[in-house]
């Protein structure tokens, strides 16, 4: 089975092929691991929340709320369908600040599904987390899916 990303506005469904997983505050590579914010609140709602957040005032990255509420953990989307990187897959959605904190559904017009595909998952060590120490950056947290 393989997640696909459904984008009910513009009509896309997008086979989710990396993903990076961020375990909570003890996590040093999570935006928790120097305490709850504003902008990290969302992370300790419900699961399948949309955490979306903005990077070097560019970028609109797309994580889902995976832990149970009060515990904060999220999966950011690194690539889906035709668009490989984080940022291509939040320009490739339209994505909004406005979705930030809203359920992944049809009624916000983004959800998930699982889908019958062929392939297998590695892990490997998440991207551009050297600053979290080898405990962190060298864990594998990172899943493709190799079609």
């Amino acid at each position: 089975m393989a997640v696909v990303l459904r984008n009910g506005r513009d009509h896309q469904t997008l086979i989710i092929t990396e993903t990076e997983a961020y375990l909570g505050p003890h996590d040093l590579a999570s935006h928790l691991a120097r305490g709850r914010t504003p902008r990290t609140e969302v992370m300790f709602g419900e699961p399948g929340t949309l955490y979306i957040y903005l990077v070097y005032g560019l970028h609109l990255m797309l994580n889902v709320v995976t832990g149970p509420p009060g515990h904060a953990a999220a999966v950011l989307i690194r690539s889906a369908g035709h668009a490989s990187g984080p940022g291509r897959v939040g320009r490739a959605l339209g994505l909004s600040l406005l979705l930030n904190g809203k359920p992944a559904c049809p009624e916000t017009s983004l959800w998930f599904e699982e889908r019958p595909t062929q392939g297998r998952i590695i892990a490997t060590p998440r991207i551009g987390v050297d600053y979290a120490g080898p405990r962190w950056s060298r864990r594998k947290l990172r899943f493709i899916l190799q079609q």
